[in-house]
């Protein structure tokens, strides 16, 4: 890529996510171009849709969030790791506002460009459940599926003026559930498959 097409890619970035964050995902790509000091054209050139667009600003974020995953799997105690990995995700999908739909849309969307990383990232997720499932400290009626969509219900408590103050409460409350095996619903013989990518 030459000097000045990355130049401009980067500009668009860096533009995007300011947007994303003042105005969340649904801002016009026209502002975005118009942030970034260059034409829609230039814009769409770069990432023809917005997807793509949000696939390349969140990419470094899901990697990150991935290699957590790992680092606590390795460092933590298993309900540790996961509380851990679960606050840290949220945090990070309250960042840009409404992506959390998005990435709901994409997990099953195998022609979305956000499709890969949200598999990917709800993968992590399900590997610290699974591991927490399997030293007896979280309950096993739920799946990484699950996981995933706690991730972004809590996030969405986040975005809202009214319950955000009640977020951290609630979060502590969802929390200490998936890490209560007496509140497993479960019927003898009648589990659900445990955490799968």
């Amino acid at each position: 890529m030459r000097a000045d097409a990355r130049k401009n890619r980067d500009h668009v970035l860096a533009a995007a996510g300011t947007a994303i964050t003042e105005q969340g995902v649904d801002v016009s790509l026209r502002d975005i171009a118009r942030r970034a000091d260059v034409g829609l054209a230039t814009l769409l050139r770069h990432f023809p849709t917005r997807e793509a667009l949000l696939e390349a600003l969140l990419r470094t974020s899901f990697d990150e969030m991935t290699a957590q995953a790992d680092e606590l799997d390795a460092s933590s105690s298993p309900e540790d790791a996961l509380v851990s990995w679960l606050r840290d995700c949220v945090a990070w999908t309250t960042e840009y506002r409404g992506v959390t739909v998005l990435m709901a849309a994409a997990i099953e969307d195998t022609e979305s460009a956000l499709h890969a990383s949200c598999v990917t990232l709800r993968a992590a997720g399900a590997r610290l459940l699974a591991r927490a499932q399997a030293a007896g400290t979280a309950r096993t009626d739920i799946d990484g599926t699950d996981l995933f969509a706690l991730v972004a219900a809590l996030a969405w408590l986040s975005d809202q003026p009214a319950l955000a103050p009640r977020a951290d409460h609630l979060f502590d409350v969802v929390a200490s559930a998936i890490l209560t095996n007496a509140a497993s619903t479960d019927a003898p013989g009648e589990r659900r498959p445990q955490a799968r990518s």
